[in-house]
């Protein structure tokens, strides 16, 4: 009997510890799986951290064959990326559609492709012809989608940095830069069309290195703070990240439209820096990332958009070591390429580490189930 007992006892706790490990995986977020160094894990791999993890959004910044094999028959959504340096191409629809063809076509049966991302912060060159490009690339891209019957599947969109902007504050007052106004206008009817998100990067971690005087770390960091109320709604606003985001949304209505949503494709903040790149710590890091997650668990909107819950693309999933620019580049991470968690990103949780082996991947909870499996057998006879 007393032997009994103890099984039941610890049977309940692995079920409670289970429960735990289970919350500890669901961190609800997407994330960006940037490829710009010699030294990152395999694309299988890969998969094996991400299911482990149960991370189901993967945003590429190509179409690598060797990733999109690797997913195969997993329950991962990718958007895939077209470069700047494709637009000029893409505007020809012979070259969009072999385009698909090679890169789409063979993968969208047994992996998950939902968008494509043609260009990347197109505005913050200073090319007008790639300015130009942009759209008709788009338009060409989700016509070849359409003729190959994918575009009820696979949208299409750009990703913009928040230099698109004139104003952004207050968040009511957002608008776009005038001298932009002539591509984003059919931009917007574009989207509008073909219902599909409008794309930014946003990184309140920019505004707080460059005055970390005049922005409060704690409003940039999602932590305790007295906030700040827009002056032309009186909505409060206690972070920035939300500021950001209705700001763009105010812009799209200053365009006519309200019926296009906003996603955020990249945001993070860097574990490591420069000297003069003010706040650029694991700890700062962690607490970002964190925070933000735990928004995302919640289900939160902005205070413009209370009912459309934040969807949102973490950058990144490892650091780059061959990014060119200053460190923080290089340090945006989750992960070290090894496997080894950068920091921690709060909520009593730890990222589990990668174990490699060339042997079948077994999940981090199998073992554990096995356990339980055993004792209730016990306990049962």
């Amino acid at each position: 009997m007393a032997a009994t007992s103890a099984l039941l006892s610890i049977f309940f706790a692995l079920l409670t510890l289970t429960d735990s490990l289970i919350q500890i995986q669901g961190l609800g977020i997407g994330i960006n799986y940037g490829q710009i160094a010699n030294n990152l894990p395999s694309p299988s791999r890969v998969a094996a951290l991400l299911g482990s993890l149960n991370i189901s959004r993967v945003k590429l910044y190509d179409a690598d064959p060797h990733v999109l094999a690797a997913f195969s028959n997993s329950n991962v959504d990718f958007i895939i990326g077209l470069g700047n340096e494709y637009l000029e191409n893409m505007r020809d629809s012979t070259k969009a559609q072999n385009w698909i063809q090679q890169r789409v076509l063979p993968y969208v049966s047994q992996t998950q492709i939902s968008c494509i991302v043609v260009g990347n912060e197109v505005f913050k060159t200073n090319d007008t012809q790639l300015w130009s490009n942009l759209l008709p690339a788009m338009q060409t891209v989700y016509q070849s989608l359409a003729n190959l019957g994918l575009n009820k599947k696979v949208t299409v969109s750009t990703a913009h940095s928040l230099d698109i902007l004139a104003s952004s504050y207050p968040p009511s007052s957002g608008t776009f830069r005038q001298d932009l106004g002539q591509y984003i206008l059919p931009l917007l009817n574009f989207h509008s069309q073909i219902n599909s998100p409008f794309l930014i990067n946003a990184y309140p971690y920019f505004a707080y290195k460059d005055n970390p005087n005049e922005v409060s770390l704690e409003y940039v960091l999602f932590q305790p703070n007295q906030g700040m109320v827009d002056s032309g709604t009186n909505l409060k606003y206690d972070n920035m990240l939300y500021a950001q985001v209705d700001a763009v949304y105010s812009a799209i209505k200053a365009m006519g439209h309200t019926d296009i949503q906003v996603r955020i494709s990249e945001t993070g903040w860097p574990s490591k820096g420069d000297a003069n790149e003010v706040g650029a710590t694991p700890e700062n890091a962690g607490l970002y990332n964190g925070n933000l997650l735990q928004r995302i668990e919640e289900e939160q909107g902005t205070p413009a958009k209370p009912n459309v819950p934040i969807d949102i693309y973490v950058f990144a999933l490892f650091n780059e070591n061959l990014k060119p620019g200053p460190t923080s580049e290089r340090n945006y991470g989750l992960y070290y390429p090894d496997g080894t968690p950068v920091y921690n990103i709060g909520l009593n949780r730890d990222l589990p580490q990668i174990i490699y082996s060339s042997a079948t991947q077994i999940r981090p909870l199998s073992v554990l189930n096995l356990l339980i499996l055993v004792i209730a057998g016990i306990i049962c006879t």
